[in-house]
């Protein structure tokens, strides 16, 4: 597809909290064609346009990296910068590895509310009740999340443990 779809499709499955920007794009189109991962097609005119677009094609070598990328189950995974990106391929993805990002972002979701909740407790007093309400604010929105993982954790394994239905007709 041409850049403009792919953002518009990129910004649709990401969700309003990440807006990939033109300014981001087109440098990583061009690195990426650069690397052999993606290809041009011949431009083409639209009906609605006067300057023909670039299309864009995933290669073999694409492919083959997406797949990659995908099955690293490492920190980088679950860091608050990749996870979103992650979550929203998490349909071309193993269930294993998305056990295991699920969990690990929930551990260092966990890791970091235990902390952010100890130093609340100590700084209360020395800040004023914006810095505290913002702080508050981040305390909910990462139990939320924790919770959030722990449901789909817990779904994914139900999942894994149901067996499928059997089809009529086989025994």
């Amino acid at each position: 597809m041409h850049g403009y779809e792919l953002r518009k499709r990129l910004n649709l499955m990401l969700g309003w909290s990440r807006v990939l920007s033109y300014g981001s794009l087109y440098p990583t189109l061009k690195k990426m064609l650069k690397g052999n991962l993606i290809e041009e097609l011949p431009p083409a005119l639209t009906p609605t346009s006067r300057r023909p677009k670039i299309v864009y094609r995933v290669t073999p070598a694409g492919t083959a990296e997406f797949e990659r990328l995908m099955a690293d189950i490492g920190p980088a995974a679950w860091e608050d910068d990749n996870f979103g990106i992650r979550f929203a391929f998490f349909g071309r993805t193993d269930m294993e590895i998305r056990l295991r990002v699920l969990e690990g972002r929930r551990s260092r979701l966990q890791e970091r509310l235990d902390r952010v909740q100890r130093e609340l407790s100590m700084t209360e007093k020395e800040v004023d009740r914006y810095s505290a309400e913002l702080q508050r604010h981040g305390v909910e929105s990462a139990e939320r999340e924790v919770q959030w993982l722990s449901d789909l954790i817990n779904a994914e394994r139900n999942r894994a443990a149901t067996p499928p239905p059997a089809t009529p007709g086989t025994s």
